[in-house]
């Protein structure tokens, strides 16, 4: 699926901040104080300068709010060499006292019931989205504190193009193929794509799992236990692929596509050229950069269904975590350093540290009145309780050559149903690479 390693490529690419780097959350303070000075280490998200930015701001900040505690940063390298030297350093004991990570299914290969300290009765587990505590926890509790927004998958749209041509944000696949027809009829390109970075060719599949979940809550449990009816050569999930096919055989695609990439489709989209992209919210900060101007004409729906009732799938931050080995004056100095991240400094640092691409995954947290517009349009799906976790929060295969295929289907080389096949065998040989059970 979408992994966390490219989501971070992307924005890295983009000139954006990292990832990794948006931010740390929490809340409140733990109990327990030290008779004397406390020095603990921070591993920061990456050694990006919005990540080292973000990680030295934060330990001065604290150590103003709290001067017996010292907080000492350390950077690392982000992708694989960064997985496998947290890994590596948990494994020998030799783990930072706070680190900041990411949650879903990376979280989940650092054995955090043995190797990670609970954090269940911490007072700001109470305010952090249902969502993000399924990223970060497992059934023996939970281990990891927000670090910045939430993002999420749908449909990136000019407002101004909608309304001079008099249309309305779909919830029905009709409602957006109208609206996609009468915005050809008015000489803009409908739907923009951007497969010159290939990468993109995956958001009307990936996008769209909230809807699948929302249609059938057990499917993700179910793909990764390689039950007949979680496939996607079948329904729901054979959606994604049909409306990808259905954007080509139309012509509601700019004509080049294949060469297009995404920080081009991104100026499309802000001056009017093209009206809507399937993508990722993240990549509004790459806005703010070329179309300072434009940036509040982008708005955000999800991707509508053939029922009207879409739901938005939401990539959910990182985490700030505690290793088991920090113990004693330490943990209670790491606790209240995970926990000071959301307090009103800490959320000031967080909103500094880059645009905000969501809304935040704890209430006390919130995007300020500068968020681009499209975060308001994420919120209201939030607030509404509209919202689903991407699948690669809630099952660990991830098949790697979906954006390829979905180039192949998006180009007209091949058909939904072939395509959707195609990454199902994809998916298997994932599965039995990992050794997963029932493959």
């Amino acid at each position: 699926m979408f992994s966390r390693r490219t989501t971070t490529r992307v924005v890295a690419t983009l000139g954006g901040i990292a990832i990794a780097a948006l931010a740390l959350a929490g809340c409140s303070s733990s109990g327990g104080n030290s008779n004397g000075p406390v020095t603990i280490s921070l591993l920061a998200a990456g050694n990006d300068p919005a990540s080292t930015k973000f990680a030295n701001d934060l330990s001065t900040a604290f150590h103003k709010a709290n001067p017996k505690i010292t907080v000492k940063v350390e950077t690392r390298p982000t992708g694989t060499d960064g997985d496998n030297l947290i890994k590596t350093r948990l494994s020998t004991g030799d783990m930072n006292d706070v680190f900041l990570y990411n949650s879903g299914s990376l979280f989940q290969a650092l054995h955090p019931d043995t190797q990670l300290q609970p954090l269940t009765d911490e007072a700001w587990v109470k305010d952090i989205t249902d969502d993000f505590k399924k990223t970060v926890s497992t059934s023996k509790g939970t281990y990891g504190a927000p670090t910045g927004t939430t993002f999420d998958g749908g449909i990136m749209y000019n407002k101004k193009v909608y309304e001079k041509l008099g249309l309305s944000v779909p919830t029905t696949w009709s409602e957006f193929i109208s609206n996609s027809e009468k915005i050809k009829a008015a000489g803009i390109t409908p739907v923009i794509q951007s497969y010159g970075d290939t990468w993109t060719s995956q958001l009307f599949v990936l996008a769209d799992f909230a809807n699948v979940n929302a249609s059938d809550p057990k499917w993700a449990d179910d793909y990764t236990a390689n039950k007949s009816n979680a496939k996607y050569s079948k329904q729901p999930a054979l959606a994604g692929f049909t409306h990808t096919q259905e954007i080509f055989d139309k012509g509601l695609m700019n004509k080049d596509y294949a060469s297009l990439t995404n920080v081009n489709a991104l100026k499309m989209l802000a001056t009017g050229e093209g009206a809507q992209y399937p993508m990722i919210t993240t990549v509004i900060s790459n806005v703010l950069q070329s179309n300072p101007d434009n940036i509040n004409d982008i708005g955000y729906f999800a991707v509508p269904t053939d029922s009207g009732a879409p739901h938005a799938t939401v990539w959910e931050p990182g985490g700030a975590y505690i290793p088991k080995t920090t113990t004693g004056d330490k943990l209670t100095a790491a606790k209240k350093l995970v926990a000071f991240i959301n307090s009103p400094t800490g959320c000031d640092i967080q909103n500094s540290a880059g645009t905000p691409a969501g809304p935040f995954a704890i209430s006390t947290c919130t995007v300020p009145d500068s968020a681009p517009a499209l975060v308001k349009d994420e919120l209201k799906y939030q607030d509404d309780k509209k919202t689903g976790l991407a699948l690669e929060f809630l099952s660990p295969i991830k098949g790697p050559n979906l954006e390829k295929i979905l180039i192949q289907v998006g180009s007209g080389i091949s058909n939904a149903q072939q395509g959707a096949a195609l990454y199902d065998q994809d998916v298997k040989a994932q599965a039995q690479q990992l050794g997963i059970k029932g493959w």
